[in-house]
């Protein structure tokens, strides 16, 4: 995923499902079924402004396959949306929920708008105007939307609310990621960074490293940056040295505090100047000799150019595609130990599976049982993973994929569509 204007990350998303179908020998139909989505709608709604006059705005969801279940995908609020994107990240669903063999598929969502330019009456009224317009294509049995970027529980709470309105009575299942007393699950704010340390324990034990007082570094210091930063500590007895966001970064070789390193930011806006730490950057924190690196911000900043500099030997991709393509094989033939996005990160979407259960049985779990099911289905997922990588000879990304697709692939075929 190199960088570039041409870069369509929808065609990106079908190489790296071509090459897994290649070493898995994939029959042609098959491949071809899997290389586009199933259904993809775009809709155009309106929104009364404020100031009285009504803005139309365009908005998309993407579902791409339901061969495992309903399908499964966040929501995006954003001015830059586009169908590739959302084609991209709907696929990319797909594979996420069959490599933590929970039984969903993928899908994605978004709306062209700027979130911060609505009031939180027109932001309402937009979340309410699109779940109208997708309405009939969402359901607990047939697709079920969640927050993802400039989208928040309280806005989960509104289309959960405009959706029970449409079907005539209260249906939470339709969303997930929703608030805690409408029906959203305990230990769903930390789940993507818990799941991606849960990977990451079980990686330090097949290559080797003891983790206890290991070094890491977090490059994207927000909800998942922290997160992992401070379950690193809690969990691993590992000691976090760096971490940076979008205004620059702090080092201390002695350690930093991952909580006081997160309110010094929430009060100044980042961790740059952090008290007994050096200033660092976002390109330096990833060549930064340490244990285990973190990339949890934005996609494309391991590449070509910087891949052979990287030191770590564990990089947990808690980011959507921080690694491109080219940096992969450089990673993989320099025996770094890569646990791939879809895998690292798949915490969130399988909490809010657990939220779905919940909210289909009417009966609400412990935050106990939360930590305990996903810890086992992270587990598992990740030796699913490392066995295939293993058996096939290729990285760990491939291998993921090729874990997915094989599941997919395998239900298509028991259902007789090819």
């Amino acid at each position: 995923m190199a960088n570039g204007p041409t870069l369509n990350p929808f065609e990106i998303s079908q190489r790296q499902l071509d090459k897994s179908a290649e070493k898995l020998n994939l029959d042609p139909s098959v491949h071809a079924l899997l290389r586009e989505p199933m259904r993809t709608l775009e809709v155009h709604f309106p929104v009364k402004m404020d100031d009285g006059t009504t803005k139309m705005f365009t908005g998309f969801r993407v579902q791409y396959n339901d061969a495992r279940g309903p399908t499964k995908g966040g929501l995006r609020f954003h001015p830059e949306e586009t169908i590739d994107t959302v084609k991209a990240l709907a696929a990319w669903m797909t594979w996420k929920c069959a490599v933590v063999d929970i039984p969903y598929g993928g899908s994605k969502g978004g709306v062209i708008c700027n979130p911060k330019e609505l009031s939180t009456e027109e932001l309402e009224r937009l979340s309410r105007g699109y779940i109208r317009a997708i309405g009939r294509f969402i359901g607990p049995e047939r697709d079920i939307p969640a927050p993802d970027v400039y989208t928040t529980p309280q806005i989960m709470a509104w289309m959960m609310d405009e959706y029970s309105k449409i079907v005539g009575y209260n249906a939470p299942g339709v969303l997930t990621g929703k608030p805690i007393p409408l029906g959203g699950s305990l230990g769903r704010g930390d789940a993507t960074a818990r799941g991606a340390v849960y990977t990451i324990l079980e990686a330090a034990k097949v290559i080797g490293l003891n983790l206890k007082g290991a070094t890491v570094a977090v490059q994207g210091y927000g909800n998942a940056g922290y997160f992992a930063a401070k379950l690193m500590e809690e969990l691993a007895g590992s000691k976090v040295v760096a971490v940076t966001d979008s205004r620059g970064g702090a080092y201390a070789a002695d350690g930093i505090d991952p909580e006081a390193a997160f309110q010094y930011k929430k009060e100044t806006g980042s961790v740059s100047g952090f008290a007994g730490a050096k200033a660092i950057t976002n390109a330096e924190i990833l060549e930064l000799d340490v244990d285990v690196l973190i990339p949890a911000a934005i996609e494309n900043v391991i590449t070509e150019k910087n891949a052979a500099n990287i030191k770590a030997k564990i990089i947990a991709e808690a980011a959507n595609g921080p690694t491109t393509p080219e940096a992969d094989e450089i990673l993989y033939k320099a025996g770094k130990y890569v646990i791939p996005d879809f895998l690292c990160n798949a915490g969130g979407v399988t909490v809010s599976y657990f939220e779905w259960v919940q909210n289909i049985g009417g009966y609400y779990w412990t935050l106990e049982d939360v930590h305990a099911r996903l810890q086992e289905k992270m587990i598992l997922a990740f030796h699913d993973v490392h066995e295939m990588a293993q058996k096939n000879n290729v990285d760990n990304r491939t291998a993921a994929y090729m874990v997915s697709v094989q599941r997919v692939a395998e239900v298509m075929r028991l259902r007789g569509w090819v």
